[in-house]
């Protein structure tokens, strides 16, 4: 298709996003339509007020669909193969009869705003299955790399029926507690021979770890990878006890040869099998949900005070005057709340 071709194809296909129903939207996501599915994601990313309304309601109406699913979060290091992993893992998972959703992140670029988005490239196998869907979004400008609607894109997926929702990170080294925030389980992937190992990761990170896994154990790197594999695991037993119980293991695999991707499986199984029986699956979900009623809320925060143009223009004045010494950026931030806490008032 030449340019305007793909232009007309984009604007019936919007219009026609517009002309059904939340309703509508909803029983088609709920009977397995994958276009509806794609296009329910993109309704809740958009930053369009009626889409938003729109997507508030069909999020409230996906709630009850949640129960059944197991939400796994997979981070790691750049380098550290998470879409190979992901692949061999997903493969493991359709083979038992599950429905695989899989949210992946691009990194934005700073200057440009633009990311690759080619996930569906580096899982080839995996992309073309039935029971599987990849989504790539863009990470924008959301601390850490995580997209804005992840959260509600994993809603999304699970009403559309799918078992098992893998979201994976950019890895950069700040998005893991907003990750930790939206999963069940939270994966670490780690290389080994990458320098001191008990060193390269943050404790914090390591402390959020469900189980954590060498990845590429195989040819040269498998001694390397088992001797890395018990530092961590000698480690992960120094840090205090878990509200779940549960004492995250370390374990290497390789997704080249396949070998142990298996057990990353029966892992996450006895995990989710542990958690529900002790409590702490569905108390955790309840904390994540009060977690994410505060987060929403400072965005909308936010977006109201950065879409203001007279606050922006405020916010200029500021600036300046920080630039120039006249005034603390703590005291200009004073001067810029009360201004924009007189501007509620009054529309009250």
């Amino acid at each position: 298709m030449d340019k305007q071709q793909v232009q007309n194809w984009l604007e019936k296909r919007k219009k026609r996003r517009k002309d059904r129903s939340v309703a509508a939207l909803f029983t088609d996501l709920t009977a397995g339509n994958r276009e509806t599915l794609s296009t329910c994601i993109t309704l809740v990313e958009s930053t369009l007020p009626e889409d938003k309304k729109m997507a508030n309601e069909l999020i409230q109406m996906c709630l009850p669909f949640s129960g059944n699913t197991i939400r796994i979060g997979i981070t790691g290091v750049p380098g550290v193969g998470k879409s190979t992993f992901i692949e061999a893992f997903g493969k493991v998972l359709v083979n038992k009869g599950m429905k695989v959703a899989i949210l992946t992140i691009d990194p934005s670029s700073a200057s440009s705003g633009g990311s690759i988005l080619g996930d569906k490239t580096r899982m080839e196998e995996l992309s073309v299955l039935e029971s599987v869907f990849i989504r790539p979004s863009a990470a924008g400008t959301t601390l850490g790399g995580v997209a804005r609607k992840t959260r509600e894109s994993i809603f999304i997926c699970e009403a559309a029926g799918f078992d098992i929702v893998l979201i994976e990170t950019v890895g950069v080294g700040q998005s893991e507690t907003m990750v930790h925030s939206m999963v069940d389980f939270f994966l670490l992937l780690m290389l080994a021979g990458a320098g001191d190992e008990l060193q390269g990761i943050k404790r914090g990170i390591m402390e959020m770890a469900d189980a954590l896994v060498i990845t590429k154990a195989d040819g040269d790197n498998l001694q390397k990878a088992q001797l890395a594999s018990q530092q961590y695991a000698n480690a992960l037993h120094l840090f205090p006890p878990k509200p779940s119980d549960w004492v995250a293991p370390s374990f290497t695999c390789s997704a080249l040869n396949n070998d142990n991707i298996e057990a990353v499986w029966n892992t996450i199984d006895s995990f989710a099998n542990k958690t529900k029986i002790n409590g702490w699956f569905a108390k955790h979900r309840k904390i994540q949900d009060t977690y994410w009623l505060t987060e929403t809320l400072k965005e909308l925060i936010l977006n109201a005070f950065f879409t203001d143009e007279e606050m922006l223009q405020n916010l200029k004045g500021m600036e300046a005057k920080v630039a120039d010494g006249e005034l603390s950026s703590f005291l200009a931030a004073d001067h810029l709340y009360a201004i924009f806490e007189e501007k509620l008032k009054k529309n009250d």
